[in-house]
């Protein structure tokens, strides 16, 4: 802190401008503020500090500056100033406040920095995931046919041995296959490239397509396949691809992971504080979660331990997916569950 009055001239120092300044406290008294400015600014300064006194009162000096201040050793350093009117009888003063800010801009540097490199490397990996979205699916793709086309015994018969081999085969690379297209999706949602197309849909119809894919799956393992919803149409607005993709994930997660039983498909419209909403719901009768996982379990790559099954099988990214494309939709999903009583996921989606 110093005290300058209308001429420049430092009439009153605390010791810690003697401590940053370099300067002893008679060494300043006395003297225009000038002497604490850098050498190159020093022309210019006096026109400031009167067009300060034409019109005084309390600002930051140098607003969207860099501003430095100059030690008796000759060396710079970045500040920052804030001024202020003080009315004696002696006439007008001007509290001044300098602020040593080196380490700030060192800190703001080094933090540029990193963003810049965390940038180039945001790039390096959209580059590399652009050309492995390709390079990875293509050579699966083919294993997976062929495998099929053998499994169909089109080439010849086969062994009940080799038949288990190549089952063994497509089961881990349509495995590897979902992992690969669960990490290209997470890192498009995560670098902001995911676009959403809203279009007026109506629930049943996107309910009847996903059905049709999976009930398959369900009926494969012996369970019930049930889908229950309104007889009037439920209408909304909202990306027929992100929305089929989330109930796939969900209904996948409850045929994966329910043994016997019955998975359940509900739509239904609730209007809650005033704000209707379609709710659609998939429940399932598997082993239910513990209330303190259900936070746990929308995390990237979790998988919890007091279930073997869901260690050997899935991602791991296919709940945290369903989340975050719901966030992008401006939905929600919601978990009810208890260990030995299922678990029911229900995608709530606000009309208008």
């Amino acid at each position: 802190m110093l005290i300058v009055d209308q001429a420049g001239r430092i009439i009153l120092v605390n010791s810690q401008t003697e401590a940053l300044f370099g300067y002893a406290r008679q060494e300043l008294i006395g003297q225009t503020v000038e002497l604490l400015v850098p050498e190159r600014f020093r022309p210019q300064h006096p026109q400031h500090r009167h067009s300060y006194f034409a019109e005084p009162r309390v600002r930051p000096m140098g607003a969207g500056l860099d501003l430095y201040g100059r030690r008796q050793d000759g060396q710079e350093f970045p500040v920052e100033i804030s001024l202020s009117p003080l009315e004696t009888e002696a006439g007008l003063l001007i509290i001044s406040s300098i602020r040593d800010v080196t380490e700030r801009r060192r800190f703001q540097q080094a933090l540029q920095e990193k963003n810049e490199e965390l940038g180039r490397a945001i790039r390096a990996k959209d580059h590399f995931l652009a050309a492995m979205s390709h390079e990875l699916r293509t050579p699966l793709n083919a294993v997976i046919g062929f495998t099929g086309t053998l499994l169909l015994k089109l080439p010849g018969p086969l062994t009940a041995a080799q038949e288990h081999q190549l089952r063994t085969i497509q089961s881990n690379a349509r495995h590897l296959l979902s992992l690969i297209n669960d990490l290209l999706d997470l890192a498009k949602i995560e670098s902001g490239r995911v676009e959403l197309y809203p279009e007026s849909l109506v629930c049943q119809a996107v309910l009847e397509e996903v059905a049709a894919a999976l009930r398959p799956l369900a009926e494969a393992k012996g369970l019930r396949f049930e889908v229950t919803a309104p007889a009037e149409p439920l209408r909304l607005q909202a990306d027929r691809r992100a929305l089929s993709q989330i109930l796939i994930n969900l209904i996948n997660n409850a045929i994966k992971f329910t043994e016997q039983g019955a998975v359940r498909l509900r739509a239904a419209r609730h209007q809650t504080a005033g704000q209707w909403r379609i709710e659609l719901s998939v429940s399932d009768t598997g082993p239910g979660v513990a209330p303190e996982d259900h936070a746990r379990l929308f995390q990237a790559f979790t998988q919890l331990a007091a279930e073997p099954s869901r260690r050997q099988e899935g991602t791991g990214l296919g709940l945290h997916l369903s989340q975050r494309l719901a966030a992008l939709m401006g939905a929600q999903i919601r978990l009810e569950s208890e260990p030995g009583r299922g678990s029911t996921f229900t995608l709530i989606i606000p009309e208008g």
